[in-house]
């Protein structure tokens, strides 16, 4: 992909002649947004078929046109670029080596009446497709895949002719035999590739190499990742079969082996055993060849195995002697299921076998299996030969939900699921079907990078959020994928009561604090879908139980962001019980989670919270659990109390802390741990130690953690609301607030009579706290405080600490007194229902994630456009595509007004598949912009998460599909499952 794509693997087997390194880079051209006009000019490279042999060698077969070259070039140009065409596609979702994605590339025409056009395999891709091409005239015709070679880099496209309206169609006439191997070239999995300098551009994939008579005489491959001008063409041979068999309506027969071989020099195959008798008779029937083909890699359990060795020189096939791809391709496709023979040289002994030719189509996978938010699909025989392992065993494709192991996202082979030994895919979807939603589960897997060790996990089984195991088959007819459902979602099992016991903590002075343990419980949490810009699927840390009997338990909400999400709650390492959210506080980063105490039989104990504020220099012990979930403890002092500013992320705004104070102690422990507490001797916390997320950084790209301690007392009267059975309704100020020191202040106009009540009010820290960002409100009313304001007092208390700003939770207005201009206010300072601010609402359209526009974003933005904000959107979507940029307002559909989800919906299912529609967009920064986009049902079906208190995991999924609307899943396409960043769902970039 012109060095923008996945490298090439390297193999557990040596290396050929032709180092990894040096192979080539498929020239895509990624596409991440608007494509500009004039993009979709084709590349084309010549070469001239009437040099003499020599002659390519010295100056090269193939070059691109430059301005003044022959006038015969010129003609030949005109007439060829009509046939070349951009293609514009997307790969819906990851299958055997490809990843989701969305790019361009090229192809021309190869049948103008049928409607056929070759390009490469990695643009058709093995899986799921959806693309267009646009013509020279910039005519656009939606394209579909006819055929994908399992192993050659060819595929062919097929398209509408009579759609072109404005320009004849007319196509290249394939001449292979045109093309004269120059250079060193380079073989690649049983083909031979040209090798020229053409300089061709990322998207030319799939690009001609045409003569000066116009004829098409090989295809564009790839070229060097290192900015070399070399790119690699491969030879017309196989693609013109193919399409011989296409148009003539037979199936395109391909047999293998299971060996690759590769061209080795004859002074290499000298050293492995050629004979100079049989050196003499091939050099002597082929005057000018200098290589032979030698087994490379021979895949276990395969035709060839025990058979044919690596090292092996072939020096027949059925009685013929062969010394080139081309023919041996022809031998073995023409034998399917028929037995040939072979006649190699091993160390100089002549070994004849007969082998079995197998179908290499039943070896390429053509369907993938969806369950619990992984997809799972046969091992191909690309990925078996590129690890030299048996052509068999069950390949993770798409390593999400469930089935998300440690930190790869490809390469996992399932062993076993449940104790049930899963060597094919049909063994595992029977074991799938076994297992009820939520049950825990042992899996055991390997990496195909290291087959030796046999990895073991325990997973829950998600059979909630998706529902539905569903079969997805290529359909070369129609040029899509198939869906359908295997088997319904069996129920959850009734839990049971479970008996567990907590370890005991060593080395401690204070009994008290070793009876801590007991209040600690290990918290997962799993979110199926990403909202409000968080940036992970899946995050775990300790939590603290503040009521035992009711099974109440406070959790950051960096570990627990929303309430669209599964929780497990392990309590005493061995109880593992589900929890829910009870409570998400809008500033304070904390959540409270609950589980079912009935079901834990352990000596569980509530934590004492304090009712006193820690205060600079005070002794305490910490108390917390590091990286590794071991605990860790230690005596300290408390170094500072200050009101934190977390850094917003720039790029996609999600929660963070405000108006909250932070404390931080003196030990190391403190930054190793981002779950624990602050302790005095007698047990009683004072301080909950959190992880508070911060910001993207622009250097590691990755989120910056922040582990900082939260008082108690703040704690107190919302967990007794909760401990009352009450839903605390909390009230805000929609502002955020920034410490500022005196000297400040009196430049600011607070006057000395004030500034003397600060130091009286509070000895300890002198400050005062200004209005540094408003929150964008929604609807109508203005805002009464001002960015710049100093806050006074609130309800006749001097607001010298953080915490005296909560009187704001329990009030609907505020008496304030501030200064603004130097001038002394008296307000009435109305505050906002902090149930606006959690997300209740999302709706899945295109690939895109959208929803109301989140705290966050209320928190850093000045004007909201729309409630239609974009979150996220899904890699290979015609959201990625078009370049619907998650940050993104949309303020209208086709015209029509959208400033809510439910305005966007009714103007979006009105749209019929398949079609383009307009989005008027407005980036973060206030840009407007105009879109169109195609909307594809078939794999990005309409559909909306709403949350309910009524449905059983707390939210309902209501979808839209062929002018219908229904509760539950689609019946066809892809979840829009949460994914990391690096992975199937993108974080925001900003702006187009």
């Amino acid at each position: 992909m012109n060095g923008s794509g996945p490298t090439t693997r390297s193999s557990k087997r040596k290396q050929g002649s032709f180092i990894a390194a040096e192979r080539p880079q498929k020239q895509h051209r990624l596409s991440n947004g608007k494509v500009s006009p004039g993009d979709n000019t084709p590349e084309l490279v010549m070469g001239d078929a009437h040099e003499p042999a020599e002659d390519w060698e010295e100056h090269g077969a193939c070059y691109p046109l430059q301005a003044g070259e022959s006038p015969e070039w010129q003609d030949t140009v005109e007439n060829v670029i009509r046939n070349v065409v951009s293609i514009r596609f997307c790969q819906t979702c990851a299958f055997d080596t490809d990843p989701a994605l969305t790019s361009e590339a090229t192809g021309f025409v190869v049948d103008a009446e049928k409607g056929y056009i070759l390009t490469n395999r990695h643009v058709v891709g093995s899986g799921p497709f959806w693309g267009y091409v646009v013509f020279d005239n910039h005519e656009e015709v939606d394209a579909y895949p006819v055929y994908r070679d399992p192993v050659h880099d060819f595929g062919i496209l097929r398209f509408d002719p009579k759609a072109i309206k404005y320009m004849p169609v007319s196509a290249l006439t394939l001449r292979p035999e045109f093309a004269k191997e120059y250079g060193e070239g380079y073989s690649d999995f049983n083909t031979c590739y040209y090798q020229a300098n053409a300089a061709a551009s990322g998207g030319s994939s799939g690009s001609p190499v045409v003569n000066i008579d116009g004829f098409a005489i090989a295809l564009q491959a790839g070229g060097r990742s290192d900015g070399a001008s070399t790119d690699y063409f491969l030879p017309l041979d196989r693609p013109l079969r193919a399409l011989k068999c296409i148009q003539e309506g037979r199936p395109v027969e391909r047999g293998s082996i299971q060996c690759q071989f590769l061209l080795k020099p004859f002074d290499e195959c000298r050293r492995l055993g050629l004979t100079p008798e049989w050196e003499a008779a091939v050099r002597k029937q082929f005057p000018k060849e200098t290589n032979m083909l030698v087994a490379e890699i021979v895949l276990p359990e395969g035709p060839s195995h025990n058979k044919i060795e690596e090292g092996d020189v072939l020096i027949k096939v059925n009685d013929e002697v062969l010394t080139q791809f081309i023919r041996l391709d022809d031998i073995l496709d023409s034998h399917v299921g028929k037995t040939v023979r072979f006649l190699l040289l091993r160390g100089g002994e002549t070994i004849e076998v007969e082998v079995q030719v197998g179908d290499l189509h039943q070896i390429t996978p053509d369907r993938f299996v969806s369950v619990a938010g992984a997809s799972f699909h046969s091992l191909s025989y690309q990925q078996a030969r590129l690890y030299g392992v048996a052509c068999n065993g069950v390949f993770v494709c798409e390593s999400t939900g469930s089935f998300r192991f440690e930190s790869a996202d490809n390469g996992w082979m399932i062993q076993s699921v449940d104790q049930k030994e899963t060597p094919d895919l049909d063994s595992f979807i029977e074991a799938m079907k076994q297992i009820p939603d939520k049950k825990r589960v042992v899996v055991t897997y390997k990496h195909l990078r290291d087959l030796h060790t046999l990895n073991t996990t325990i997973i829950n089984v998600d059979r909630h959020w998706s529902t539905k195991m569903r079969l997805a088959v290529r359909n070369d007819v129609s040029g899509l994928w198939d869906f359908t459902d295997l088997a319904d979602a069996l129920p959850q099992e009734t839990p049971e009561c479970r008996k567990g016991s907590f370890i005991r903590l060593q080395h401690t002075s204070h009994p008290a604090v070793a009876d801590l343990v007991r209040s600690f419980v290990h918290v997962s949490c799993t979110m199926p879908v990403k909202l409000d810009g968080f940036p992970r699927n899946r995050k775990w840390g300790m939590g603290v139980v503040i009521d035992a009997d009711a099974g109440l338990v406070v959790i950051s909400r960096a570990i627990v962001p929303y309430d669209l999400c599964d929780i497990w709650i392990t309590i005493a390492d061995s109880i593992v019980v589900e929890g829910k959210v009870v409570f998400l506080h809008p500033l304070q980063n904390y959540a409270v989670i609950k589980y079912d105490p009935k079901l834990v039989d352990a000596p569980v104990q509530s934590a004492k919270l304090g009712t006193e504020y820690l205060t600079q220099g005070a002794p305490t012990t910490f108390l917390g659990y590091n990286r590794s979930g071991k605990i860790v403890h230690t005596a300290t002092t408390v170094t500072e109390i200050t009101a934190v500013a977390i850094p917003a992320n720039s790029g996609a705004p999600r929660y963070r802390a405000t108006n909250v104070d932070a404390i931080t102690v003196d030990t190391n422990l403190s930054g190793q741990c981002g779950s624990g507490v602050l302790v005095d001797k007698d047990g009683t916390v004072q301080a909950l130690w959190l992880t508070y997320l911060g910001e993207r950084s622009a250097h590691s790209s990755r989120d910056e953690e922040y582990h900082l301690g939260l008082a108690t007392p703040t704690l107190l009267p919302v967990i007794s609301q909760i401990q009352r059975g009450e839903v605390p309704k909390l009230r805000i100020l929609s502002m955020e607030f920034r410490a500022i020191h005196m000297a400040q202040a009196r430049v600011m106009g607070v006057s000395e009579e004030w500034l003397h009540k600060v130091s009286v009010a509070n000895q300890h820290t002198h400050q005062l706290f200004m209005v540094s960002k408003r929150t964008f409100e929604r609807g109508d009313k203005p805002q009464v405080l001002m960015e710049g304001d100093i806050i006074l007092t609130l309800n006749g208390t001097m607001i010298t600490r953080v915490s005296e700003l909560d009187v704001m939770y329990s009030h609907d207005i505020l008496d304030a007194v501030i200064v603004r201009k130097s001038q002394e206010l008296h307000l009435q300072v109305p505050t906002v229902t902090a149930d606006d601010v959690e997300t209740d609402h999302a709706v899945s359209f295109c690939g895109a994630i959208l929803h109301a526009p989140h705290h966050a974003v209320r928190q850093q933005i000045s004007k909201l456009h729309s409630e239609v904000y974009v979150s996220a959107r899904t890699r290979g979507s015609p959201s990625y595509q078009y370049g619907l940029a998650p940050t993104n307002f949309i303020t209208h559909i086709n015209g029509k007004p959208t400033p809510d989800l439910k305005a966007f919906l009714e103007a979006v299912v009105q749209i019929p598949d398949n079609t383009y529609f307009r989005i008027k967009a407005m980036t973060f920064d206030n840009v407007p912009w105009m879109i169109t986009m195609k909307k594809n049902e078939h794999y990005f079906p309409t559909m909306e998460w709403i949350k309910d208190a009524s449905a059983p995991n707390g939210w309902k999924r209501v979808t839209y599909e062929d002018n219908k609307v229904h509760e539950g899943e689609p019946s066809e396409g892809l979840l829009p499952l949460a994914g990391e960043d690096n992975g199937d769902v993108e974080e925001a970039v900003g702006g187009i």
